[in-house]
């Protein structure tokens, strides 16, 4: 019997647990144990669906600098993440996909709790492609602190 594709894998949970009281706290602990290095910003999956994703991380200690901001890699973390959820509920079976390059660019100093939202789209793939996807980080009051560009090469799976 074939593997179901990731992204269906994906949603299929996420619509599951919403019907559970606490249900994005279960996804999102879930989550951790899947891709265990995004558990270090200990992210709170808030919302999923093929092309969009919403999440959200609490300012922690662990995850400051010495200028008392979110450390950089936690926001590049974050935006990762993000981007990759939105993106991996998107493709089709026939498709598949890697991150090849992530570059952030810092606004302001990242302090309190934290949103990143991804919206992306994915064109007709016949060959490898590139598609660039944007994370928008924001902080409680809406400023946009940084912004994550992840580059993904999709490609068709072989029959």
């Amino acid at each position: 019997m074939p593997k179901a594709p990731p992204g269906q894998t994906l949603i299929k949970l996420w619509a599951r647990l919403q019907s559970w009281p606490g249900g994005s706290w279960v996804f999102s602990r879930l989550l951790w144990f899947a891709v265990p290095y995004s558990s270090s910003i200990v992210p709170h999956i808030r919302h999923i669906e093929p092309g969009y994703a919403r999440v959200t991380i609490k300012d922690r200690r662990r995850l400051r600098n010495h200028l008392r901001s979110i450390h950089a890699l936690a926001l590049s973390n974050l935006g990762e993440l993000t981007s990759g959820l939105a993106m991996v509920a998107l493709l089709p079976p026939t498709i598949r996909g890697i991150p090849t390059r992530i570059t952030t660019d810092f606004s302001k100093k990242a302090r309190g709790p934290l949103t990143a939202e991804c919206r992306c789209l994915v064109p007709e793939i016949t060959e490898a492609t590139t598609v660039y996807v944007e994370a928008h980080i924001r902080d409680s009051s809406g400023d946009v602190v940084a912004t994550v560009r992840v580059d993904w090469l999709l490609d068709l799976i072989a029959p």
